[in-house]
Formats: structure tokens, C-alpha cells, sequence
């Protein structure tokens, strides 16, 4: 088993509006270890979403290289980039994009039986990650009756359900006051670290940078040395 979960080369993105073309990605060379917990810091504008999208196989339109887990999924059809996001990949957005209809542990079941996993194994696992983020008690309970960081812990659980090998995170506090923030990111950060994943951390926050293992600068389209 490889210890380099995520290898960038030369990856680019433009964008055409009318006769104006704008380079959002010009060439970034980046990696992550298994383990790892990287920071991709940089201001608003800089391509931080962008440079998410394309690893995380949300659209296309890229130049370049991508390869995850040795696998070079560039060269992958619809199908085999769906199947990549089911099995490898989990996502934490700075809005928690939680099913309003469902309630805390459905939230993270679902994603697990989309996969294929039994209803009571995957009901057993949304229980044990909510647990772990302090949401007990809080299992039946919709999005709606959740504080703003109660949801975005239910987020965190959701997108780790699979056990993937890269997780992906948009500002996944920036839409929380420093103290929740804080508490969020320390158990993403330990729920992350026990399942042996590589994070990549988009986010403005140098103070939140400075507690990851790296951090790549995102800087007019490339990553700073």
C-alpha cells in the first residue's frame, strides 16, 4: 500500500467569459501522504474551490494530472470518477448541506448505504462517529432542532461514514464563531488522524493553517514554494 494518497502535476483550469479567458489553476504541483492533514491557504479568489472541485472529480474541464492512490483518474470515465468519489473521497463544506427531512444518524447512514454497506452495520457506524462528536443525544434530532455546530459535526461524521482514504474540506468552520470552530476542527482533526485519511484543508485562517501538518499557499493560480 502506497503512502501518497493525492499527486498533482501541472493541474490547470480557465474559464472563458466572452472574449476574456481567466487562469484559475496555472500549473499546481501538489501532494498529500497518508496521514497527512494539509492546509491550502490562500485568500478569497485564489482557486481554493476550484483546485477542490478538480481533485475531489466534481468537473471537468481540467489540463494536467490527478492521481489518487496511485490511479491516474484523469483518464476515468463518468462512471469510474462516481464510483471513486463513493469509495475514496469525503467532502466537508463550509455549509453543511444536511438532508432537512432527515434526522442526525440518517444523515450519515445514507451515504453508507449508497454504497452498499447493511443498514444495521452502517445505523451501528453513524452511531459510533456521532458519539465520538458528542451528538449522542442528539441522533433523532433534524437538522433544523441542531445548532449551527452541532450540524456541521454531523457533516464531519457524514463525510468520514465510508472511511475514505482523502477527505476534502471547503472552510468547514467558516461559518462558525472561533470557539465552535475550534472544537470542530479538534474533533475533525482527531477523527481524521484515527482513520489514517489524508485531509487537504481549504480555508482563509492562517491560525487554523498553523495547526496542520503543511501548508500549500495558493498564490495567482499556483502554489507558492
Amino acid at each position: 500500500m502506497s503512502d501518497m494518497i493525492l499527486e498533482l502535476t501541472a493541474l490547470r483550469r480557465s474559464f472563458t467569459q466572452g472574449d476574456v479567458t481567466i487562469d484559475v489553476l496555472r500549473g499546481v504541483d501538489a501532494h498529500l501522504k497518508r496521514g497527512e492533514i494539509v492546509a491550502l491557504l490562500g485568500p478569497s479568489g485564489s482557486g481554493k474551490s476550484t483546485m477542490l472541485q478538480a481533485v475531489g472529480l466534481l468537473e471537468g474541464g481540467f489540463d494536467g494530472t490527478i492521481r489518487i492512490d496511485g490511479a491516474d483518474v484523469t483518464q476515468y470515465d463518468q462512471s469510474e470518477r462516481t464510483k471513486t468519489r463513493r469509495e475514496k473521497i469525503g467532502f466537508v463544506y463550509q455549509f453543511h448541506h444536511l438532508l432537512p427531512d432527515f434526522n442526525a444518524i440518517e444523515n450519515v447512514v445514507l451515504p453508507q448505504l449508497i454504497r452498499g454497506t447493511a443498514q444495521a452495520d452502517a445505523e451501528e457506524r453513524a452511531a459510533e462517529l456521532l458519539g465520538r462528536l458528542g451528538l449522542g443525544e442528539r441522533l433523532q434530532h433534524k437538522p433544523s432542532k441542531l445548532s449551527g455546530g452541532e450540524q456541521q459535526r454531523v457533516a464531519v461524521a457524514r463525510a468520514l461514514a465510508n472511511r475514505p482514504m482523502l477527505v476534502l474540506a471547503d472552510e468547514p468552520t467558516g461559518n462558525l464563531d472561533e470557539a465552535t470552530a475550534d472544537r470542530v476542527f479538534d474533533q475533525f482533526v482527531s477523527l481524521v488522524r484515527d482513520h489514517g485519511s489524508a485531509a487537504l484543508v481549504a480555508t482563509h485562517n492562517e491560525r487554523l493553517a498553523a495547526r496542520m501538518d503543511r501548508v500549500l499557499r495558493l498564490h495567482d493560480g499556483r502554489i507558492e514554494a
